[in-house]
C-alpha cells in the first residue's frame, strides 16, 4: 500500500503576560513530512515596548528556552536608564565655547590635524609660528557673499566666538579662526568652525555645467 505525503501547517500561538509592558510570544510549527513522522520547532522569544526598534534583538539559545526565561522577566525590578552622551562622544558643532585661559598653551600641530578631520573644507595655515584654521568660499556675485557673511554670524553668535572674515571682491569670501588670547588655536576654533559647516551654502555657490 503506498503511502501518500501530505503537507499541513499548523500554527499555534499563546502569549504569557507578566504585566503589560512585557510579553513573551511562543510560535509551534508542526509539518507533517509523511504519515507517521513530524518534525516540530519552536521559536520564543520576548515582546516589549521598544521604541528603538529591534535593536540589538538576537534569538534566544536552546538553554534560555529550556528555562522559560521569557516568563520569568520582569519590569518592576528593572531600572531602566537614560544614557546621556558625554562632551566626548558629541560632534563638534553640538559643543559650546569654553572660557580660555591666557596662561592655557595652545594647541598642538598633531592635536589640530586630529580634531581637523573633523571639520569640512578648512585646512591648517601657519602665519608667523601662530596655527589658524582657514576656509575659503567661492561665491556667486558679491550679494551672496555678503549673505554668506550674515548667516556666519547667526550661526555663532551664541558662541562668543567669532571668526575673521574678509569679503573680497567679486565673489569670495575667507574665514580665518584663532583663538587671539592664546596665540594659537584651541578646541572653540574648530567647535565654531564645524557649526560654519552646517551653514546652508548651495544657493550661493556657482552651479557647476553638466556635459552632454
Amino acid at each position: 500500500m503506498a503511502v501518500l505525503p501530505t503537507l499541513s501547517y499548523l500554527p499555534q500561538f499563546h502569549f504569557c503576560t507578566n504585566q503589560t509592558l512585557n510579553s513573551s510570544v511562543s510560535f509551534t510549527n508542526h509539518r507533517l513530512v509523511n504519515q507517521g513522522s513530524a518534525r516540530t520547532s519552536t521559536k520564543s522569544f520576548s515582546l516589549a515596548n521598544d521604541f528603538l526598534g529591534d535593536f540589538g534583538a538576537r534569538d534566544p539559545f536552546p538553554a534560555e528556552i529550556e528555562t522559560d526565561f521569557c516568563n520569568r522577566v520582569g519590569t518592576f525590578d528593572t531600572e531602566h536608564k537614560i544614557l546621556i552622551p558625554n562632551v566626548a562622544a558629541m560632534s563638534l558643532s553640538q559643543q559650546q565655547c569654553a572660557p580660555i585661559s591666557h596662561l592655557q598653551s595652545p594647541m598642538t600641530e598633531d592635536d589640530a590635524k586630529s580634531l581637523l578631520r573633523k571639520v569640512i573644507g578648512w585646512r591648517l595655515v601657519n602665519e608667523n609660528g601662530k596655527q589658524k584654521l582657514q576656509c575659503l568660499w567661492k561665491l556667486k556675485d558679491f550679494e551672496c557673499g555678503v549673505e554668506l557673511i550674515n548667516r556666519i554670524f547667526n550661526a555663532v553668535k551664541s558662541t562668543g566666538h567669532f571668526p575673521n572674515i574678509r569679503l573680497e571682491q567679486p565673489n569670495q569670501v575667507t574665514a580665518e579662526l584663532s583663538t587671539s588670547s592664546i596665540g594659537g588655536l584651541s578646541v572653540n576654533d574648530f567647535i565654531v568652525a564645524a557649526k560654519i559647516d552646517e551653514i546652508k551654502t548651495s544657493d550661493l555657490v556657482p552651479r557647476k555645467r553638466a556635459w552632454a
